[in-house]
């Protein structure tokens, strides 16, 4: 499950969505589909067109993974930080209705943009 009352929850890399389609496979439902990923070196963060996936891979062997579901329908607001000079990474903030405020990090080699215009495009 994804702390909300830490600052940051993961530091990530744009990965091609096909990279982890099989391990999400199985939670999508009817009409949905993955539109980017993000990774660490275990977990990962999944954009489909309704909802945010935060995996979180467990354990030494890996064989328990927990699984987070957050639905663009309950975010209230969300910002973006591209990335700077200095501050090579780029943010993104989204709060939750009922649940508090999600911060991830992004390699400043992310398209921040394009996703906040994709979370814009569903929440707006």
């Amino acid at each position: 499950m994804i702390d909300f009352s830490s600052p940051s929850v993961f530091k990530l890399t744009q990965v091609d969505p096909g990279a982890v389609y099989s391990q999400v496979a199985p939670l999508l439902i009817q009409g949905e589909q993955l539109i980017y990923a993000f990774k660490t070196t275990r977990d990962f963060v999944a954009f489909t067109n309704k909802r945010l996936i935060a995996v979180n891979v467990q354990g030494m062997t890996g064989k328990k993974v927990d699984f987070t579901s957050l639905p663009y329908n309950k975010i209230q607001a969300f910002s973006i930080e591209t990335a700077g000079n200095f501050d090579r990474d780029a943010e993104l903030e989204l709060y939750f209705s009922g649940l508090g405020k999600v911060r991830l990090e992004f390699k400043s080699s992310s398209d921040i943009r394009a996703l906040g215009q994709m979370i814009a495009a569903f929440i707006l």
